[in-house]
């Protein structure tokens, strides 16, 4: 079981456990449970401690995988009760499996009936509208990158856009697939407010939009630092950061007035000395409060026309300084820049988590970053890209027609847009 939220039902299926012999809970880790499904609310080690406790419960052993193999095949038990929800779905092949493994020693599937009344989708729900806290929140960055083969974070410049990556979610192979994370974009949060993306909009202002965020949602964010500002400042950020419940901080290894760094050589990108950017590193690390909270490092040298070996260079010093990831960064259409700084990168004796941003090479799929080794992929504009030519179209077609009725296939009706948010109903 995964034993996220403890329910009537699972008692039931202990206590008929208990009926027939000495009780083992096979109790799917983390990272099993994140292949299927969303992340659960309680760690491990949280859940372990809550069903050892169950009175009926003899041992609790670590499930790694949905596939009970490993652990049939090492006790080869007399039984294996289990609810008889999994007939169908994304466990039914692993069910097969358990009854021909069973049958290798004469075992015996027993399957307790479905507890009426009792919903773990519907819980699940409720406990997702009551919200999160902020020190939940922020330990779930680290949770996701140790438990997923890779975490995917997508862009959100306002409550809207964050309850759309709160909300959306697709199936297939039979596995939920959905955007784990947010990434707070300097980018779009001067674009939506008008601003040049140059660190216009100062750190208060930006808050102002992040609390929007947090507000409406509880998945984990990371947080665009852009160069992290003075060194004396950084602390100051850091702390208030991490009091909001945000995960992580990407800062850039760059000084000067900021630039985007897609327009590259075309304007002056200068990089900082490593020695000042470890120390503001350094800097940020004091502050931190808690070990969850993650100030990643944006390494800078691909786009400022250096080779790999800068890149791998500031690497090694970053992580000797103390930083909780490494964020290599590229302008190129091709992965090739990439591809080499991840293959010298996976021969570091100390290695900390490994970010992209795969905006100019959008080709490269996912399971081939995987292969590279890489922990997180931001998409770090999209929303707002996609948002923009739909809005233009809109005025352009008023424009033209006299009337809004010749683009109405591009609207969504006035109820879908209170769907979003159901208070509406509450408050109607």
């Amino acid at each position: 079981m995964s034993a996220d939220l403890i329910h009537p039902g699972h008692l039931n299926i202990i206590k008929k456990a208990a009926e027939l012999g000495s009780v083992i809970i096979g109790l799917l880790t983390d990272k099993a449970i994140a292949s299927y499904k969303r992340l659960p609310y309680l760690a491990f080690e949280q859940r372990k401690e809550i069903i050892q406790n169950i009175k009926g419960v003899d041992t609790v052993i670590p499930q790694h995988t949905l596939d009970y193999s490993e652990n049939l095949l090492e006790l080869k038990p007399d039984y294996v009760v289990h609810g008889d929800d999994w007939k169908d779905g994304v466990q039914k092949a692993t069910r097969q499996k358990v009854i021909d493994l069973l049958e290798q020693w004469g075992g015996e599937l027993v399957e307790i009936p479905y507890t009426q009344g009792i919903s773990s989708t519907i819980l699940n729900r409720q406990v997702k509208d009551i919200g999160t806290t902020p020190e939940i929140r922020s330990k779930q960055l680290k949770r996701l990158i140790d438990s997923k083969d890779i975490v995917r974070v997508m862009e959100s410049h306002n409550g809207l856009t964050g309850l759309l990556i709160e909300k959306t979610s697709t199936v297939k192979d039979n596995q939920v697939q959905e955007i784990d994370a947010m990434w707070s974009s300097s980018l779009a949060d001067s674009l939506t407010r008008g601003k040049p993306d140059i660190e216009a909009v100062d750190f208060s202002s930006r808050l102002v939009t992040l609390q929007d965020i947090l507000d409406c949602t509880t998945k984990p964010i990371i947080y665009d630092g852009d160069t992290g500002g003075q060194i004396e400042h950084f602390p100051y950020a850091v702390r208030t950061l991490e009091r909001l419940g945000v995960s992580a901080i990407i800062i850039e290894d760059k000084i000067g007035l900021k630039r985007n760094s897609l327009f590259g050589d075309s304007v002056s990108q200068e990089l900082a000395p490593i020695e000042e950017f470890c120390n503001k590193i350094q800097a940020g690390c004091k502050a931190k409060v808690t070990d969850h909270f993650m100030i990643i490092s944006r390494i800078e040298s691909f786009i400022s026309g250096l080779d790999v070996d800068d890149a791998i260079e500031r690497a090694k010093r970053y992580i000797e300084a103390g930083t909780d990831g490494i964020m290599i960064h590229s302008k190129e259409k091709t992965s090739d820049q990439i591809d080499a700084f991840c293959e010298r990168y996976q021969e570091f004796d100390k290695k900390v988590p490994l970010i992209v941003v795969p905006t100019t090479y959008s080709h490269v799929y996912e399971e081939e970053l995987v292969k590279k080794g890489v922990n997180v992929v931001i998409y770090a504009n999209h929303l707002l890209r996609s948002a923009y030519p739909a809005m233009r179209n809109t005025i352009l077609s008023i424009l033209e027609n006299g009337r809004s009725f010749d683009n109405n296939d591009s609207y969504i009706s006035v109820k879908q847009v209170l769907d979003i948010i159901p208070e509406n109903y509450d408050s109607a």
